[in-house]
């Protein structure tokens, strides 16, 4: 007689693998925003995004190279598919976050990005695959937004009214959209598919569209001044920040769903103050412990399981 509990224990180990995944990601995500800002006048957002992929596309080729046949086949299945996820995901988003940085600041892009891409996800995901959007879940959203408000305005009101919203927000908000759209992409994955072999289709796919923009900047742009710490931001962007971080966000995604995986981009901002306090010996405060507070208790609300 079958008791199921094996079957229980597999689905709880698949959840629990899958938000150490989402938490792994925004780990390594953090430090995006600071980079895209810290370098905007080194290098163009065209270039470093190309290069990133690039990077990343060139790590990957080793390891997927023996699904060459299986990602022909993909790729000549569903075309369309592919080019969505790779325009979406690779070419534009963390390119908007780069023009972002030309224009905005870091606390700027934190805010619009890490909130914006959630509600995004949460409304995309209602409408087009009908996810449910229980009341735990909305409860969870509120509760990380009001966490995130309280820490980037560092627990004033004024000082939350004197944030200003202008150019480079639009830009990391149509950023922020493309990848809720990469989010809820990836959930139709070819299963067929290794997780490394999706992953090099869609940055080289992503790498090839940004070819012209790139050619493009490099004759409007002055030549590049390239110098071992941008190369190392080049490195840390292509093996970090986009093959581990997406091999887990993916990961993520496919263990606990597009919608539950999304809010824990909510905890960006949150990872980038406590590198922060670590790397530039910033000190740690109230504001910092509270507005943490809320944040897990918002992801923990918006993963309970309501009961029926």
């Amino acid at each position: 007689m079958e008791t199921g509990l094996p079957d229980h224990r597999t689905a709880s180990s698949k959840f629990w693998i899958g938000i150490l995944l989402a938490i792994t990601a925004t780990l390594i995500w953090s430090g995006n925003f600071i980079v895209a800002r810290s370098v905007h006048s080194s290098i163009p957002p065209v270039n470093l995004a190309f290069y990133r992929w690039l990077t990343a596309s060139l790590i990957l080729l080793p390891f997927a190279w023996s699904a060459r046949k299986e990602m022909v086949q993909a790729i000549a299945g569903n075309p369309g598919y592919y080019v969505a996820i790779a325009v979406t995901g690779v070419s534009l988003f963390n390119t908007l976050v780069y023009v972002a940085g030309k224009y905005t600041t870091a606390i700027n892009m934190a805010l619009v990005g890490t909130t914006s891409s959630p509600i995004l996800v949460i409304l995309l995901g209602s409408l087009f695959l009908k996810e449910k959007i229980s009341w735990l879940r909305l409860a969870g959203l509120i509760t990380c937004l009001l966490g995130i408000f309280y820490l980037l305005s560092k627990g004033s009101w004024e000082n939350l009214l004197a944030l200003r919203f202008g150019r480079g927000d639009a830009w990391i908000l149509a950023g922020a959209f493309a990848f809720s759209i990469y989010t809820l992409l990836v959930r139709r994955k070819n299963d067929r598919l290794s997780p490394v072999a999706f992953l090099f289709l869609a940055f080289s796919l992503g790498t090839i569209c940004l070819l012209p923009f790139w050619f493009w900047e490099n004759r409007v742009q002055p030549p590049i001044q390239w110098t071992p710490a941008l190369a190392a931001i080049i490195l840390y962007l292509g093996l970090g920040a986009s093959v581990l971080a997406f091999l887990c966000w993916n990961g993520a995604i496919q263990r606990i769903g597009a919608v539950r995986t999304a809010l824990f981009g909510n905890l960006i901002p949150l990872f980038s103050s406590f590198e922060a306090l670590l790397l530039l010996g910033e000190e740690l405060t109230r504001i910092h412990l509270i507005s943490g507070a809320l944040i897990l208790v918002g992801l923990i609300l918006a993963n309970l399981r309501p009961k029926l």
